[in-house]
C-alpha cells in the first residue's frame, strides 16, 4: 500500500488516538523531549507509525493487546520501517501507563545513540 493511500487513515487515528497515545504525546510534542520534534501517525514505507522523529530516524510504538496476535504482521512492518532507515522502539500501553518516566528515559536514550552520543544508563525493562 502507498503511502498516499494511507493518509486518511493516519488522519483518522490523528483523532482518534487511544488515552496511551495521548498521555505519551503530551510529553513528546512541541518540541518538550529535548527539543525532538516528533510526528503522529507518521506515513512510512506503506506503513503508519504511532510517533516519529524525522531528525533521529526513529520511530516509537505502543502496542495494545491486539499486538499479541499480530507477531508477524509487526515483524514485518519493522523490517519495512528499517529498510527506509527508521530505527523503532515499541513499548505496550502497559509500560506507557505503569512505567512512564521509565518510557521518556528510554526514549531519551535512544535518542542519544541515535545522535551518536553517549548513552544514558540503561534501566531494566520489567521492575
Amino acid at each position: 500500500m502507498h503511502n498516499k493511500s494511507l493518509l486518511p487513515l493516519a488522519r483518522k487515528l490523528r483523532c482518534q488516538q487511544t488515552s496511551t497515545e495521548e498521555k505519551l504525546w503530551q510529553a513528546l510534542r512541541g518540541r518538550q523531549l529535548q527539543g525532538l520534534k516528533f510526528r503522529r501517525q507518521q506515513l512510512i514505507n506503506g506503513y503508519v507509525a504511532d510517533f516519529c522523529c524525522l531528525d533521529l530516524k526513529l520511530t516509537v510504538e505502543i502496542d495494545g493487546k491486539q499486538h499479541n496476535e499480530r507477531a508477524e504482521y509487526d515483524r514485518l512492518r519493522t523490517e519495512e520501517i528499517a529498510r527506509a532507515g527508521f530505527s523503532e522502539i515499541r513499548f505496550t500501553n502497559d509500560e506507557v501507563n505503569e512505567r512512564f518516566d521509565w518510557v521518556i528515559l528510554e526514549i531519551l536514550r535512544i535518542a542519544d545513540l541515535c545522535l551518536g552520543l553517549e548513552p544514558r544508563e540503561a534501566f531494566p525493562r520489567r521492575e
